[in-house]
């Protein structure tokens, strides 16, 4: 759009243009032949001077000679008449030029500051989405961290499981795995230990990182308190054991 406007613009100055130069242009073409004439009327003067010199007394011969300077002078105005119009022609297209430079420029910086302006509102636009990015990102993390069966929290070795809220008595500092058959179960919850049971009572973690089961009931593993230093369960146990 802006485009456009400046090139109506520059359409308009330059509807005169032509006409201004043409007009310019016969003038010296006049000049021209003016020119032409005066210098025919020099010539002749200088023939018919040399011709009768010898006849012409002195006063006519200084007649004669003015006849010719005035000639002369009158071809030389001519020339400088025509100078002034090729200068006028110059300035006059030399003007237009300049005006288009001009607005070529502001153009370019109409057209700069555009794209600027698009540039940095596509770059706030990303940096949005990437902050947006990130706090979802730390969001997920939070809630993911918050959560206490999330496959990606980080497991606290050695660390004695409060009691289940499926525990029937939370005080009980033990339970078998028997006595959990008849609880309500939640089919969605996690189960842990080597009796593939949800949590209950007291558990204990695997110090193995890599332990596949990770925590365990304190009566299937023949625990009745929470040992000291490090503790693996029977499979890591065995497995090392191979090694």
């Amino acid at each position: 759009m802006a485009k456009a406007v400046y090139l109506e613009h520059y359409l308009d100055s330059i509807e005169g243009l032509p006409y201004e130069l043409q007009r310019n242009f016969t003038l010296m073409s006049e000049l021209d032949n003016r020119t032409e004439e005066q210098k025919a009327e020099i010539d002749k003067l200088a023939e018919d001077y040399v011709a009768n010199v010898k006849n012409l007394a002195s006063e006519q011969r200084v007649q004669h000679l003015q006849k010719i300077e005035n000639a002369y002078t009158k071809c030389k105005e001519y020339s400088d008449d025509k100078v002034q119009l090729a200068m006028q022609i110059y300035e006059l297209v030399d003007k237009h030029i300049r005006r288009l430079d001009a607005d070529l420029a502001r153009f370019e910086n109409d057209l700069k500051d555009k794209l600027d302006s698009s540039s940095q509102e596509s770059s706030d636009e990303k940096r949005l989405k990437k902050d947006k990015s990130v706090r979802d990102k730390k969001v997920s993390r939070t809630q993911k961290d918050s959560d206490p069966d999330s496959p990606g929290r980080k497991k606290v070795k050695n660390r004695i499981f409060p009691p289940s809220v499926l525990s029937p008595n939370n005080t009980d500092l033990a339970m078998h795995p028997s006595d959990v058959l008849d609880m309500p179960v939640d089919p969605n919850e996690p189960t842990y230990c080597l009796c593939s049971q949800v949590s209950y009572g007291e558990m204990i973690g695997c110090d193995n990182l890599d332990c596949p089961i990770e925590w365990f009931h304190f009566a299937c593993v023949g625990l009745a308190t929470k040992p000291k230093g490090k503790w693996y369960c029977p499979c890591c146990i065995k497995e090392m054991r191979k090694k």
